[in-house]
């Protein structure tokens, strides 16, 4: 490929990079002044949040609405729930042998702070509020992304029932979800810019913090996220679709990574995996659902970081991390409070103190551990993101067989 090839295939991520090391860069430059740039990043990301909902809602309501095959409905969630669950599962049996060979909270030491938290939730109610909301208007929230995806399978089905695509409500769902998209397009446009001023307020505001106590748990959990990327999702790839698979999915998992990065949002970045799931083949109907399900219940990264997150508290407070039952239940923990993640910063706090009530923590364990995850965010948000295009593409071949990639025309995008 020629340099005006590159230049039209690569153009919006070269321009995504480029505007965040720039937003970096200033960042270090200007320390804590570059805070004046946060409006600019922070109008960006409010378009992106406030168009998620609509998008989600619409896209799932309109995927369901148009199958006329109920039983292809069940396939798609049937073969998401295996799919979510073996993938966390194999992100878990990683992080277990990374930190018993490189304990995360060696020759660390950590003052103990004040921290008072909350009582937990109970499991019964946890489900019960990650589920369902108690009024209409709560639907309209991002915070409730669960929520909003049970009322949007109860609304596509119902729409299937009364005459589906070719009923009125099924056009107008249809010409909405068109329209949507447009909008989606208009605001990524404004990404490099956002992004870039993003960056640079949260680099001049914590960067002096990125190293210290902390730094041996960085060194370890980075490159184990570097690893899962080099190994696991070139696997995944490969049992989608094969070679022509993997080659699809280093092409276009750039996009989403890198918006997931800087955003530290697994919704912030829906609208990025859909165009990447679009261009790589996957039907729409299977992304569609798969998607906004995925930024809420597919995080492979949080695993990862929540079984890192424990072994380093069971180090800081000097208590032995082994044993199958000790293990078992730790991966147990790491699949649950990555499923009550919100997607969006900081709705990792919910998942930490998960992490402190069921292992009987004392209170002060969960500001060590909440400055863990804020350092380890960006890459565990790049991994549940992107890990949701990707899982993606292993359900449509669940779904659709082994040669799915190269039918209806897919081959060629």
């Amino acid at each position: 490929m020629n340099m005006k090839n590159i230049w039209q295939s690569y153009k919006f991520p070269l321009l995504l990079v480029g505007g965040i090391l720039a937003g970096a860069l200033t960042g270090v430059i200007m320390g804590e002044k570059a805070a004046v740039l946060a409006p600019v990043g922070q109008i960006f990301l409010n378009l992106m949040f406030t168009i998620v909902v609509p998008m989600v809602f619409i896209s799932i309501t309109a995927a369901v609405g148009n199958m006329v095959n109920m039983k292809r409905l069940g396939r798609i969630l049937g073969s998401l729930v295996v799919t979510f669950v073996v993938t966390g599962v194999f992100a878990a049996a990683l992080v277990l042998v990374v930190v018993n060979i490189w304990k995360p909270a060696a020759n660390t030491v950590i003052e103990m702070g004040n921290a008072e938290m909350g009582e937990a939730a109970s499991i019964g109610n946890m489900i019960v509020g990650a589920l369902t909301v108690n009024d209409f208007s709560g639907l309209m929230s991002r915070s409730n992304m669960l929520p909003i995806i049970v009322f949007a399978i109860m609304s596509g089905l119902a729409v299937s029932w009364c005459g589906g695509e070719e009923s009125p409500v099924g056009r107008l769902l249809n010409n909405l979800n068109n329209i949507v998209m447009k909008i989606v397009d208009m605001i990524m446009k404004l990404a490099p810019i956002g992004l870039g001023a993003y960056f640079a307020s949260l680099v001049g505001e914590f960067g002096p913090q990125l190293i210290g106590d902390y730094g041996r748990t960085m060194a370890i959990y980075y490159p184990m996220c570097a690893v899962y990327v080099l190994i696991f999702f070139p696997l995944y790839s490969w049992f989608a679709a094969g070679k022509p698979g993997v080659s699809r999915m280093f092409k276009h998992i750039f996009n989403p990574a890198v918006t997931a990065f800087a955003t530290q949002s697994s919704v912030a970045t829906l609208p990025v995996n859909m165009e990447a799931c679009r261009k790589i083949g996957v039907p729409d109907d299977i992304y569609n659902i798969v998607l906004p399900m995925g930024a809420t219940m597919h995080m492979d990264g949080s695993v990862l970081s929540a079984i890192t997150k424990i072994a380093f508290l069971y180090g800081v407070f000097q208590m032995e991390f082994s044993g199958a039952g000790t293990y078992a239940m730790a991966v147990a923990v790491a699949i649950l409070s990555a499923f009550v993640l919100s997607g969006a910063p900081g709705g990792g706090l919910v998942g930490e103190m998960l992490i402190v009530s069921l292992f009987g923590f004392p209170a002060e364990a969960f500001p060590l551990i909440a400055t863990i995850g804020f350092l380890v965010d960006p890459a565990a948000t790049c991994l549940n993101a992107s890990g949701d295009t990707i899982a993606s593409m292993i359900i449509a071949r669940l779904v659709e067989g082994k040669g799915w990639l190269l039918s209806e025309g897919r081959g060629g995008r």
